[in-house]
């Protein structure tokens, strides 16, 4: 009886079509790996810009009742009951006083009640028929005092049209319509004062997807060199958006030299500390920027919704992230006479240091990684070369040389195939750079 078994077919076919599904496997892995940033960066846009403006009410926001009597006091404590820690009323003794404080943003509309009794010119009359007394008694209702609302448009336009919806009814009640005075309008070309909160959007974005060119593209560079590529392209990108806020849509009339130096100390912060976050972070740098200067920063930045609208997380956010010492310094320069500017300066100071910080440590770290890689390159070509010289033994017959040869050549054969395995790392690196820009401008 034979003993040679017969070749199974069967498993041939199924080892072809291992193999033939391998690098389909090995590609669908790929992409699906890839995936998980923008699937993180959907759950992350969600929470942040749900979470801080699908559902905005007043928290403490700060109003004024204007006089001193005791129907100032009363009004004021009648509006605070009923608010319910959503408004914090106050008085303030007359209005010139409000309008300082509006000014200052230490209130975001003021409530000027009417002096009873008051009247503007009616004149007295003492002679004449019943018709005249009637005319006296019309002239007089037509120039009685109306209350008056005084808010501050360039401070939040939706923080104005929340106290002009408080104080409307109470105007109502009294029977007299309400006059509302803006103290501090916005330029005539941004009605609503938000066009500094897309003028931080533009600046933000040519920021942070500048940052994944730097770091990707220029990742061969050493890191100093990435630090002044980022120092300039935060001046570029900071005259881009002075050219924005000026002479190209005219969001601001005055104050330009001030809202580009804010710019630029923005644009530097951002883009140094994600060229420092490069380095740690690699292919996951563009989710890292976007969660520090998107998803918490335009939702904190007070450029739609002021804290004061907004749940205390966010509230928090905004005293101390770089979008809103943008966007109130911004206010502060243009509309505000530079009002509590220099708070909002130090603001943007710090966040610039916390990048010189982030490159000064990714410099060393960057440094020792590619010193052990180029010493783990240097011990795997000593091992190689060992390797191959213990596998060819000196000749010493006609055979033995043709072994030699044959030795050699097989050397020399896994020299190309280490080389064209270095080439296809290379080339995934360079895909993995390409992709990392992509999801950056693409966001």
């Amino acid at each position: 009886m034979s003993t040679v078994r017969r070749p199974d077919h069967r498993s041939e076919q199924h080892g072809g079509h291992r193999s033939a599904r391998s690098p389909h496997s090995a590609g669908l892995r790929h992409v699906l790996t890839h995936l998980i940033t923008p699937l993180l960066m959907c759950i992350g846009m969600g929470l942040a810009y749900l979470g801080a403006f699908a559902n905005p009410a007043p928290h403490q926001l700060p109003v004024a009742i204007v006089g001193s009597g005791h129907s100032a006091q009363l009004l004021a404590q009648s509006i605070n009951d009923k608010a319910g820690g959503d408004l914090e009323v106050r008085t303030v003794g007359d209005r010139s006083a409000a309008v300082d404080r509006l000014k200052h943003q230490d209130i975001f509309g003021a409530y000027v009640i009417p002096a009873k009794g008051a009247t503007t010119g009616a004149a007295k009359g003492s002679a004449g028929g019943a018709g005249a007394e009637r005319a006296e008694g019309a002239a007089a209702g037509l120039s009685k005092p109306v209350p008056e609302l005084l808010v501050a448009t360039a401070g939040s336009d939706t923080s104005a049209s929340v106290v002009q919806k408080v104080f409307t009814p109470i105007a109502a009640h009294q029977g007299a319509p309400l006059k509302v005075t803006d103290v501090a309008p916005t330029a005539e070309d941004d009605p609503t004062g938000q066009g500094i909160f897309f003028l931080l959007v533009a600046i933000s974005i040519g920021s942070y997807a500048s940052v994944a060119v730097i770091g990707g593209a220029g990742a061969v560079l050493p890191v100093r060199l990435r630090a002044a590529l980022a120092i300039g392209t935060s001046f570029v990108v900071s005259l881009i958006g002075t050219a924005f806020a000026g002479p190209v849509f005219h969001l601001v009339d005055h104050g330009l030299r001030g809202l580009w130096a804010m710019a630029w100390l923005y644009s530097a912060g951002i883009l140094l500390i994600g060229t420092g976050l490069h380095t740690f972070l690699k292919r996951w740098t563009t989710l890292g920027v976007m969660a520090l200067f998107v998803m918490l920063n335009f939702t904190s930045s007070g450029g739609i919704f002021r804290p004061e609208m907004q749940n205390g997380f966010f509230a928090a956010l905004h005293s101390f992230w770089n979008g809103a010492g943008f966007v109130e310094g911004t206010r502060s320069h243009v509309y505000f006479a530079n009002y509590g500017l220099s708070g909002h300066v130090w603001t943007l100071v710090w966040w610039l240091v916390a990048g010189l910080l982030m490159v000064g440590v990714a410099a060393p770290a960057e440094k020792r990684r590619r010193t052990a890689e180029a010493e783990a390159a240097a011990n795997a070509a000593a091992v190689a070369a060992a390797a191959v010289a213990a596998t060819v033994p000196e000749p010493t017959s006609k055979r033995d040389s043709r072994t030699t040869v044959r030795s050699a050549r097989a050397a020399r054969g896994a020299a190309m195939e280490a080389r064209e395995g270095a080439a296809d790392v290379d080339e995934a690196a360079e895909a993995d750079v390409e992709m990392e820009m992509e999801e950056a401008v693409g966001v």
